[in-house]
Formats: structure tokens, sequence, C-alpha cells
């Protein structure tokens, strides 16, 4: 196959579109014919029974689920019940067509065999619809499309805010409609960290031969998960191009780095004896790249550290860690300190048994030991995930009683999912770019939240 044969499967939509929808469509198709087949040769009883079965495993699939998910929070976050719906009915299925194999001969036992393996596939691709984690086929195997950020020439000879505003309105620049995508090396200079390629999107102003000096987003996906993955699952390309179309092609540059060197591997982000020295990574090679590469602020009320989940978790300990590096904190779901294992075991593990080492990471304890601090902070999290609501109030109150100024979020209708995310950036990004100085009119965060009233309920 061409590589645009392949492109275009990777491209393949797995949240909505054909793909999920004919799979979806050929379980109904195929539990619908074989019940027919039965009964069309008299066996209806045996219909009756597998529908028995079927009843049985859906709750005893849905109950072990519940156990997993809001029992013993196995995974550290409630799953929801979109989630244990979505599992329920996968266990229906299954306990379907397993007893239908069991109860039939010939095609139809061939056919029954043949939708268990699909019904998998549905479930999961039902479940991670949920989510939003893995929007195509090539997510999945973390394909990134763009091309290499050697390729914009990128300008350092940069000019102000207010000079780039009165460049365009004269006409003397036209800036491009939309921002582009790029993968990047970051170089571990410092750190030796072992990261995969970063993922940046320049605004249209940060294309223009003299760039205005812009703010920056250093983003980072949660664990299992990319660089790439943040801004295949996230709303941040498509609402920071709105706010570019309203403001002369003025939006912050957005970085999504590596943080774990591998999709199922956990840093803590911090400088440790497993993974590696992630800490120093994103709190030295990374910022020192970005300042040296593109056109951005070098001041920390223009650099904001974000993320979903376990990278929410690193944006909460990272930024009260380093105040001169990220003046600015964007976090969803966020857990109240980093997690792989016991407390025990990652002290054992990643600290070599440094208990002060560990705990310096817990965004509380960061929060506390660099009190006052002017600094910012959003949190937010799906109104459905009860777990990281809390952890959001446990954070959020107290950096605000350590002087930074901070908003919280529920997202409604959404879990510790990217829905979450994205009804957060929506309200959460325009603020902050106003705050950083890319509008002359910024206003209270509350008026940013009451234009997505629908989607967000801001926390007092």
């Amino acid at each position: 196959m061409q590589a645009t044969g392949w492109d275009a499967v990777y491209q393949t939509r797995i949240t909505h579109g054909w793909l999920p929808y004919a799979v979806w469509a050929m379980l109904g198709v195929g539990l619908v014919v074989l019940a027919a087949a039965q009964i069309a040769a008299g066996k209806r009883r045996n219909v009756v029974k597998q529908a028995v079965a079927a009843l049985v495993c859906a709750c005893a699939g849905g109950a072990i689920t519940w156990f997993i998910s809001d029992g013993i929070v196995l995974f550290g976050v409630e799953l929801g019940w979109e989630v244990i719906g979505a599992a329920a009915s996968g266990f229906f299925l299954a306990g379907a067509f397993i007893a239908a194999a069991v109860m039939t001969r010939g095609w139809k036992r061939v056919l029954a065999i043949a939708m268990v393996p699909l019904t998998v596939l549905g479930a999961g691709l039902r479940i991670n619809a949920i989510y939003g984690e893995f929007q195509t086929v090539g997510s999945l195997v973390d394909y990134s499309p763009y091309p290499p950020l050697e390729s914009a020439h990128v300008s350092r000879a940069t000019v102000s805010v207010a000079q780039w505003n009165a460049q365009v309105r004269s006409g003397s620049v036209r800036p491009e409609t939309e921002g582009k995508l790029f993968n990047a090396t970051i170089p571990a200079t410092r750190s030796g960290f072992r990261a995969r390629h970063a993922v940046v999107w320049l605004p249209p102003a940060a294309l223009a031969a003299h760039p205005p000096v812009l703010p920056v987003l250093v983003m980072l996906s949660g664990q299992p998960g990319s660089p790439s993955r943040f801004f295949g699952a996230s709303n941040a390309v498509a609402v920071l191009t709105r706010y570019a179309r309203e403001h002369n092609g003025l939006a912050p540059i957005v970085v999504s780095p590596d943080q774990n060197t591998g999709m199922m591997t956990n840093s803590l982000c911090a400088d440790t004896t497993k993974v590696g020295k992630a800490q120093t990574y994103l709190t030295q090679d990374v910022p020192n790249w970005i300042r040296a590469t593109l056109p951005v602020s070098g001041d920390a009320t223009d650099w904001v550290i974000g993320g979903f989940s376990q990278g929410a978790t690193c944006s909460t300990q990272l930024a009260p860690n380093f105040p001169a590096v990220y003046g600015n904190v964007l976090a969803v779901d966020g857990e109240l300190a980093p997690t792989a294992g016991s407390r025990q075991s990652m002290i054992s593990d990643y600290f070599g048994g440094d208990e002060a080492a560990y705990d310096r990471q817990v965004p509380v304890n960061a929060i506390k030991a660099h009190a006052p601090s002017r600094q910012v902070m959003v949190l937010g999290a799906g109104a459905r995930d009860h777990t990281s609501l809390a952890n959001v109030v446990t954070i959020g109150e107290a950096a605000r009683e350590a002087g930074w100024t901070v908003h919280m979020v529920k997202a409604t209708g959404s879990g510790h999912d990217w829905r979450a995310v994205n009804a957060t950036f929506a309200v959460a990004l325009p603020w902050l770019c106003d705050r950083m100085g890319l509008s002359t009119t910024p206003a209270a965060f509350e008026d940013y939240a009451h234009d997505h009233a629908q989607k967000v309920e801001v926390l007092q």
C-alpha cells in the first residue's frame, strides 16, 4: 500500500464515523440473525435460555466493573456509569453469543463464535468513545502525521503584540488563517531523559516573518498517552484557532512534550532512579529549547503548564516547585499525588527509599513549601469523576490559601475523560489568553464560564 493509503487508514476515526457504526451494526445483525434462525428451526426455548445467559452475564459483568471502578477504585479514578453500562452491554452480547455457540451447530455456531471477538471490539470502541482517548486508528500506534518543525522556518526576529496589532490593522501584515502542527525533537541536554518527539502548534501569528512575542502552553497528555494524543483528543487547537481568528492571528504557542518515555510508562514527572530525570527535562531542557527556538515570552507569567489526568498531576506538582518557570497551571482530572503503585513502592522503586524526595512531589506540599505565590491555577474535573472533583477542591483550596489566583470548574455530563478536558479548555484557554496580554479587554473568569454554562459550573 502507498504512503497515502496508510495515511487514510491511520486517520480513520474510531470514536465515531463508519468504523464503530459498522461494528455495532454487525453485532446487532448477528444477534437478530441467530435468534431468527433458531426460532425458525423451532428452537425458541434455546433462544430464551441464551437471553437468560446474556442477562446473567450482563449483571455479573456490570457488578464486577462497578466493584473495580467504585468499590476498590482499582485505577485510581471512578470509571463512571456510562463505562459501566458499556461494559455490561458487552458482557450481555458476549453471553448471548457464547451461549448460542454452545447450543447451535453448523453455520450458526460459526457465526456465534465470530461474533465474540467482534463483541470485544465493539465494547472497546464504545468505551473509548466515552473517554475520547484514542480518536483515530493511528493514535493506537502513536502515529504522528505532522511535518518536522524545521520545515516551518520559525523566525525569532520578533515584534511586540501591540506592534503586531498595529501592523495587521494597517494592512502591512496579513496573518495566516490557520495555525500548524509540527513534530519536534527536544534535546535532553541536561537531563539525559529518553523522551519521545514532541508536538508543537504554531498559531497564525507565529508563522509570520516577524512574529509577535507570544505566551506558551506546555501541555501534557495522560498516561497511557503521548504528545500527539494531546492534540488528537483535546479541543485545544480548535479553541485557540477561534481565538486567533478574533485576535489578528494571536494565540499562545502550544508545546506538548513527552513526560513519560513510553505510552505505558509513568515517570511521576520527577527525577527518579527508575525512569530518569523527567523533572529536569520538563523544567530545564524543554523551557530552554522553547526559548531558544520559538518566539515566546521569557516571563513566567506568560507560561502555562497543564494537562489531563497524569499530565494534570504533573502540572500541579511542577508549577509550585518551579514558579520562576511556570506562572500558570491548567489541570483537568488530576490526582492528589503522583501515583504508580503504592506510596511505599514508589518511594522504594523511584526514589531509592527517600521519602522526603517523594513528598516534595505532592502538589499540596509543593504549594505550601513555596508560599506565598502570585501564580494562577485553573482546575477542572468531570462531574461524574467524584475522586477528581475532591482532588480539585483539595489542591485548589491549598493554592488559594497560599496566595494563588484559583478558579475551579466542574464539567457537566462527563467523568474522567477528554470531554471534561474540552469543556474546561473552552472556558480556561480564552481567559488565559486574555490574561496573558493577547487582548486589551480581558473579563472576569466567571464571564467566560457563563458563555459555556451548559457545560461547566464554576466551583467556589
